[in-house]
């Protein structure tokens, strides 16, 4: 899962990039907000602890991450650090050992200035293609909890189906069975995307 390390994807609002160290400052901060841990469903973190969660993202083989970039911000002139245009991230995980081509797919759009603008929906997009294309998944679950409904209306503009309910952790469970039907178009939805080098440390656009 770790192929993305060199990749970066660039959409038409948003730009993929992998997650570096030096994303972890801006991350942390986002992470301090109650509403972003009670919808992820995360504990806080030390700075210390999200540098290290950091780097297992980067090396557990069961995980793919992208951070979302602002891709109208990263492709102002003079170029920006990409610190400054974080908008989220967005996850895979291979949660089933003995289903590699099931992927558990979250989403955040951290920056409350790029909420409600298609961000997460492309981001989304973006991950589901590279995760076809690249990761040889062809199923995707999304588990949210019930009461964002931004999230479960994303998923569902995005073919996904609800499958689950579970009370005790109050979330929702949608699952998409990527068909021919649905891979042919999942790649018309991100035809427009280019996928570019990515070389770590580098603020400007490839």
């Amino acid at each position: 899962m770790r192929l993305n390390q060199n990749t970066l994807l660039l959409g038409k609002k948003v730009v993929l990039v992998p997650y570096t160290s030096e994303h972890v400052p801006r991350y942390h901060e986002w992470m301090k907000s109650e509403e972003l841990q009670r919808l992820t469903a995360s504990e806080p973190l030390t700075l210390e602890q999200e540098y290290a969660m950091q780097c297992s993202w980067r090396e557990d083989a069961d995980k793919c991450t992208f951070i979302v970039l602002d891709a109208e911000k990263w492709q102002t002139q003079p170029v920006p650090t990409e610190e400054s245009c974080m908008a989220g991230d967005v996850n895979l995980f291979l949660t089933d050992i003995e289903d590699p081509t099931l992927g558990e797919i979250e989403v955040m759009i951290a920056e409350p200035s790029c909420r409600g603008q298609g961000f997460g929906t492309e981001a989304a997009l973006l991950m589901m293609s590279y995760g076809v294309t690249k990761l040889g998944l062809t199923k995707f679950e999304a588990k949210i909890g019930q009461g964002n409904e931004p999230s479960i209306r994303m998923f569902q503009k995005l073919h996904f189906k609800q499958v689950a309910v579970s009370s005790i952790f109050q979330e929702v469970t949608f699952r998409l069975t990527v068909s021919e039907a649905e891979r042919q178009w999942l790649l018309e939805q991100t035809s427009h995307v280019e996928e570019k080098p990515y070389r770590e440390g580098s603020t400007e656009p490839h």
